[in-house]
């Protein structure tokens, strides 16, 4: 399960041995209109037609997929650049969950801030990466991201699941390490290691794949 607003083309350079282990990619829907977490969750688990499937999940996917493990039976839940509870959140986005300040995200303005920015900026790298986040972040609108947002800050996990393997990043600026408990750390790895440390990331889904 990719990432927020992300789409499957993030698991581009995810390669795993074809004769033992079958990748099957599950894309972002439309969420309904005040749609918990929960609700949402059930949905996906219906297109999931395979016995104690392993879970793997980006970001937010990786709260996706705790989710869906608290419906079906699963192996082994693997999660990527995410957090197992919200006391694995930074200090800024639990001061989001109290105050409420998702209702304040101006997810609206998402597509107009980066349309303009191309045209008054010049940067070349500025511009490559507006085009890699025009590929891989491609799920945007309102109705989802506003409903994304808001189920991400007021995520709270009561009834954690078990076996759940953790692959961070300590340089992940969206989910800090230091708060980060009970995982296995890429020294400088970042919030998009799935996409540029893939062959790390292909070494430790063997070795946990295979435990």
């Amino acid at each position: 399960m990719p990432g927020m607003a992300a789409n499957c083309d993030i698991f581009e350079n995810i390669k795993l041995d074809d004769s033992k282990y079958k990748l099957h990619f599950i894309e972002w829907f439309e969420p309904e209109k005040e749609e918990s977490l929960q609700k949402y969750s059930e949905r996906i688990a219906l297109q999931i037609n395979l016995e104690n499937p392993i879970l793997i999940g980006v970001s937010f996917g990786g709260i996706i997929v705790q989710e869906i493990a608290k419906i079906i039976a699963v192996e082994k839940v693997i999660i990527i650049s995410s957090v197992k509870d919200p006391s694995e959140f930074p200090v800024r986005i639990q001061w989001a969950k109290k105050w409420k300040l998702y209702r304040f995200f101006p997810t609206s303005y998402i597509n107009l801030i980066e349309n303009v920015t191309k045209k008054i900026v010049s940067s070349k790298k500025i511009h490559q990466r507006i085009d890699m986040y025009n590929r891989y972040l491609s799920i945007r609108s309102v109705n989802y991201l506003d409903w994304a947002f808001k189920s991400v800050i007021s995520w709270e996990n009561k009834n954690p699941v078990e076996n759940v393997y953790h692959l961070h990043g300590t340089k992940d600026h969206i989910f800090p390490h230091k708060r980060i408990k009970n995982a296995e750390f890429l020294e400088n790895g970042t919030h998009v290691m799935v996409l540029v440390n893939a062959k790390w990331i292909n070494k430790k889904l063997l070795e946990i794949l295979e435990k």
